[in-house]
């Protein structure tokens, strides 16, 4: 046979991924743009380490949530439910009241939406973090900054 029939795929281990600390200005940002990079900086995706199986993403801190953009008539129609668990507890609110209420679970919810849905994933949206303003609480982990 040939000599490329005992070739070893690199498999990433669990200790041996040393995350990175990315920081995103999402001033202006399409959603959708922005989600995109979020999840797959959280997955890994851009290094050449990525193991699907293993968590090799990076962190990931997004400051100024409450100013993304959204394109076309998205910010009218676009609508959030949360279910209280009780008959008719079911609540709907439009962007701009998420927007006044919780911007960062605008972006949360597009970037949960584009990781995979599995306990990996659940792990991985753990090392989001969004911030409504400007300022953010990561300045110690010297977070690289990222342009969208």
């Amino acid at each position: 046979m040939g000599p490329f029939l005992h070739m070893k795929s690199f498999l990433a281990k669990k200790g041996a991924v040393k995350p990175q600390w990315h920081l995103i200005d999402a001033d202006g940002v399409v959603l959708g743009r922005l989600a995109v990079k979020v999840a797959n900086l959280l997955r890994g995706r851009n290094k050449p380490t990525y193991t699907p199986q293993t968590d090799t993403g990076d962190f990931v801190v997004v400051v100024n949530a409450a100013k993304v953009a959204l394109t076309g008539k998205k910010e009218e129609q676009n609508r959030y439910m949360t279910f209280s668990g009780y008959v008719g507890g079911e609540i709907y609110r439009t962007v701009p009241q998420m927007r006044a209420r919780n911007p960062e679970f605008i972006i949360l919810h597009a970037v949960k939406g584009m990781l995979p849905k599995n306990r990996l994933a659940a792990k991985m949206l753990t090392k989001l973090k969004v911030f409504p303003g400007a300022t953010h609480t990561h300045e110690a982990q010297n977070p690289i900054k990222i342009s969208i």
